[in-house]
């Protein structure tokens, strides 16, 4: 009797982007054996290229007993992102995996062209369901227990010697725990006890440490063990406790990168901002430099003024004086008249002198505005 729910629920994402080579679904557990898929986006190796191709294969084969073997009954079901079903493969009765045959599968499950269609799968995401009915399942040909591998017998399970105290005490605190599991399979049960002695391992370690493909193969275990007879309503909850955990620590974790990326921005701009400084500084030592010249070009001018002043003075008192003695003057030789037309000529030089200083006078005070200073005194300047 097949099961309502897949035993297993693969997503491809961009699947029209995959390339031609296989894809490889995670582990899960289904029948308390391990198993994988084998996907083949562009078609597997007989498939022309033209076909989607889907395989069921034993995980972990390495690690089991010689002789092993699985006998099961299961068939595919792809869908798209609505969950609407495109396609479904014929049902596989009671074949056998083995060393020599690990897998099974179907090389043509559906013909590319369908999945290429326009809108037929939704944000580009197609989903592959499994469905598995274990039928049989036998670890090594004489089923003896190699000496290192001891088993103890635990109502009705058998355990390896160094799993006695954990399963002890799982019977001791949930005496009803296995009562609904109705199968006298030992190589299966002694397949679920040992998946619920790695489920709970899983749930004691320590919240940070587990990472989202494991906290996810524990609840599809949870619901495998469910699905055969296991009461499994505690440790339901303590993996639920876990995994709200690991979302807050996620969220924590998204938290702590934002803020690192803040501090980073903030000192960037800092660091900006110092430069600014820097520049400003420099800018505005510069302008100083140019007031100190403009303030000595002012005191020159000043100083030439009073020169000027006095000159004029000078000049005025000679001019008087010379009107006063015109009679005189008429007596004096010709160098004390050339020596007054030389005071004058003196004069004139030193008005030109004064006039080309206050021209560069301005000049300055134009190129101190221009670079965003007024430079009038001192403590304007500062």
């Amino acid at each position: 009797m097949w099961n309502q729910k897949p035993s297993f629920r693969f997503e491809i994402d961009n699947y029209s982007e995959k390339p031609s080579i296989q894809i490889q679904s995670k582990t899960f557990v289904a029948g308390g054996c391990e198993w994988y898929l084998n996907a083949f986006p562009k078609g597997g190796y007989l498939a022309d290229h033209d076909h989607f191709s889907l395989f069921l294969q034993v995980a972990n084969r390495t690690m089991l007993p010689t002789g092993w073997k699985r006998k099961v009954s299961f068939y595919f079901t792809l869908l798209n992102q609505s969950d609407k079903e495109l396609c479904r493969s014929k049902i596989v009765r009671c074949q056998v995996l083995d060393v020599k045959g690990p897998s099974w599968g179907f090389e043509k499950l559906c013909p590319l062209s369908k999945l290429q269609e326009n809108g037929v799968l939704e944000k580009d995401r197609l989903i592959i369901e499994v469905y598995i009915n274990m039928i049989e399942a036998v670890d090594g040909e004489s089923g003896e227990v190699p000496e290192k591998h001891e088993t103890v017998d635990m109502n009705g399970f058998k355990v390896l010697a160094s799993q006695v105290t954990l399963v002890r005490k799982i019977f001791a605190e949930h005496p009803d725990i296995a009562l609904g599991f109705k199968s006298k399979n030992q190589v299966l049960k002694s397949a679920y006890m040992n998946v619920l002695i790695g489920l709970i391992n899983t749930i004691r370690k320590p919240s940070h440490n587990h990472s989202e493909t494991e906290l996810t193969k524990a609840e599809s275990e949870l619901s495998e063990l469910e699905e055969v007879g296991f009461k499994l309503d505690w440790l339901k909850s303590k993996l639920e406790g876990v995994i709200l955990e690991r979302k807050k620590a996620d969220v924590y974790g998204n938290k702590v990168i934002q803020l690192e990326e803040r501090v980073k921005n903030l000192e960037q701009i800092e660091n900006k901002m110092k430069r600014k400084i820097d520049e400003c500084f420099l800018e505005r030592k510069k302008a100083k430099d140019d007031g100190s010249r403009v303030k000595t070009l002012e005191e020159r001018v000043n100083n030439l003024e009073v020169v000027d002043s006095s000159f004029r003075m000078d000049s005025l008192t000679l001019k008087s004086k010379s009107g006063g003695v015109s009679l005189e003057k008429k007596k004096v030789d010709d160098a004390d008249g050339s020596r007054v037309q030389q005071l004058e000529e003196n004069l004139k030089n030193l008005e030109e002198i004064v006039s080309d200083l206050k021209v560069k006078l301005d000049e300055g005070k134009e190129k101190s505005s221009s670079d965003g200073f007024l430079l009038v005194g001192d403590d304007e300047v500062a």
